[in-house]
């Protein structure tokens, strides 16, 4: 069966189960999905139960699942949502996601957005606004895992479990010194396969391939095909790592 016709019987099972107050059935049914077709199911119901079924969204998943949906339908979305609802979905969101989100609202739901806003969201929201259209700052994620060289394998994971729930990938980590200028680069790969005891220096690749937060989008691709990697630091003209 095509993706379309799967979605479209959702949409009229869930149709069903919300006009019979299901409710229950409806969050089992929409926690089965991924998160984009949840956001594709969503974008096929009108306002009111579209919001009625974003409301019964397993927590986890609420912000994933509108950060896929369509601008216009955020915009819808928010609209419905009480302050309380929407500041949860922001304080679960990645700021390049919620950055994304502001760039195509208009200006009265981006004023709500940035009130409801944490004042650390807020701050990164306006210096990401701040870089060029589909340059490395405007498309890159603040969320991320950095260690010190002289911290151990041990300590490394220690800190990626405490601040691992708020980064967008774990998979690589940098290394920078006390001023944030970035050192080095390690994979949790690497982490796993040594002692807990040795130091994070002596495993990281020094001088890591990076870009700069002005270069262009299309020059980072060539860099990520170039170098087959999955994540690319940026940097700005110091070399200090912001993203």
């Amino acid at each position: 069966m095509e993706k379309k016709e799967e979605i479209l019987e959702l949409k009229d099972k869930i149709l069903s189960l919300l006009e019979q107050r299901r409710f229950h059935e409806v969050r089992q049914t929409l926690g089965d999905l991924y998160e984009a077709d949840v956001a594709q199911l969503l974008e096929e119901l009108e306002s009111a139960p579209a919001c009625q079924a974003f409301r019964l969204l397993p927590k986890d998943m609420a912000a994933e699942v509108f950060s896929y949906l369509e601008p216009e339908s955020q915009q819808k979305l928010i609209s419905l949502l009480t302050d309380a609802e929407l500041e949860k979905i922001l304080e679960d969101m990645y700021v390049d996601d919620t950055v994304d989100m502001i760039e195509e609202l208009p200006a009265n739901v981006v004023k709500r957005v940035l009130k409801l806003s944490s004042p650390e969201s807020r701050g990164e929201i306006n210096r990401l606004c701040r870089y060029e259209e589909d340059t490395a700052g405007s498309i890159m994620t603040t969320e991320m895992v950095d260690l010190k060289r002289g911290m151990t394998v041990g300590q490394a994971f220690d800190h990626i479990r405490k601040v691992g729930t708020d980064a967008e990938t774990i998979y690589t980590c940098y290394v920078t010194d006390e001023y944030r200028k970035l050192e080095g680069v390690v994979s949790v790969r690497q982490l796993l396969l040594h002692p807990y005891e040795t130091k994070v220096g002596d495993l990281m690749e020094q001088d890591p391939i990076c870009a700069q937060t002005g270069d262009d989008q299309e020059t980072i691709a060539q860099l990520f095909q170039k170098y087959d990697m999955l994540a690319l630091p940026v940097v700005d003209s110091e070399r200090r790592l912001v993203g």
